[in-house]
């Protein structure tokens, strides 16, 4: 790999949230792309919904604006209710063992706690005025 690119738009690589939520997809990803060929649908809206949660968190977090950020953590925080269904779904129907299970649930149940406190500690910056809405003193 490349030396690290830098810059003010890419600071949501620095989240954890972010980071174990791309872990999250990668976890998926193998799982679900074992699935038999007339469960490709499932499979790939399985993984698309895992995927969407750290592409929603880096999509607000480079809108740069409090009000767009929560709104795409919002929308980051539904694809998680979203993947959980698809992988429960996917154990209940027995397509996917119980230790996939487990450990897609481990994973994704950290990810989501961090999510709603990010989401509670970004609320409480706009009530506060404690957010700059530009890239000065950054």
């Amino acid at each position: 790999m490349s030396a690290e690119r830098k810059n003010i738009n890419r600071g949501y690589k620095k989240l954890e949230v972010w980071q174990d939520a791309v872990e999250l997809y990668i976890i998926a990803s193998k799982i679900f792309s074992k699935l038999p060929n007339h469960l490709m649908r499932v499979a790939s809206n399985s993984i698309d919904a895992s995927h969407s949660i750290s592409r929603n968190i880096s999509e607000g977090y480079c809108r740069r604006g409090l009000k767009e950020y929560l709104n795409f953590l919002n929308y980051s925080l539904g694809s998680c209710g979203e993947f959980h269904n698809c992988y429960y779904s996917c154990y209940k129907a027995q397509q996917i063992s119980e230790n996939e299970y487990e450990e897609l649930d481990m994973l994704h149940f950290k990810v989501e706690n961090k999510l709603i406190r990010l989401i509670e500690s970004l609320q409480r910056k706009k009530k506060t005025g404690e957010w700059e809405d530009s890239f000065a003193g950054n």
